[in-house]
């Protein structure tokens, strides 16, 4: 397989990886905020697949296709995070389906070493190559869906990229809850002192 297709692939997985969070959860639980800055599965998907459109698209000179006002210059801080009450979870989901539209059409257009320029980089890193920015997406998505691993399990305990999932150990409730007091058993030894 040649190296663009491998980076392609490897983005296409963690892509898919992310957006299965969501699957079979209803709009309060992709919505809930799970962390002290609100992180929470709707937005994690928001982010990466408004990121990932302008990676694709306006870093190499081509056109977006649509309007992402929560990118825009005065738009609320962290508005890419969260999902608004006018946007439903079919909105994001097409958007980050468009959004991997984009991305394949200019992998498909472009050579590895073709320039681009991230505007909202420091100047002396802005110049890169679409082999640059595939590196970076991959990290940036298989980031963030580590993120929706931790978020789906403290929603409803699923675990793994899919159910089942071989890589996972699997228990049931007792046995996760032994493990887990083992696991915390060992750290309460290195409680300090008094």
């Amino acid at each position: 397989m040649d190296p663009k297709e491998t980076l392609a692939r490897y983005l296409r997985g963690r892509r898919s990886d992310l957006l299965s969070k969501l699957d079979g959860l209803g709009d309060y639980d992709v919505r809930r905020p799970m962390t002290t800055t609100g992180t929470n599965l709707l937005g994690l998907v928001k982010h990466v697949a408004s990121v990932e459109l302008g990676y694709f698209t306006e870093v190499f000179g081509r056109p977006m296709g649509r309007e992402l006002p929560w990118l825009d210059d005065g738009a609320e801080p962290d508005a890419d995070f969260w999902a608004t009450p006018d946007e439903s979870i079919d909105d994001i989901v097409e958007l980050h389906r468009f959004s991997a539209e984009q991305t394949e059409a200019t992998i498909a257009a472009l050579d590895l070493d073709s320039p681009g320029v991230v505007p909202w980089w420091a100047e002396e890193r802005r110049d890169v190559t679409l082999h640059q920015i595939l590196v970076h997406m991959c990290s940036e998505t298989a980031r963030h869906a580590g993120h929706a691993d931790i978020l789906r399990e403290l929603i409803d305990g699923e675990v793994g990229v899919r159910p089942g999932d071989s890589m996972v150990s699997h228990r049931d409730a007792a046995g996760w809850a032994a493990h887990r007091e083992r696991l915390d058993a060992v750290a309460r030894r290195f409680l300090p002192s008094e």
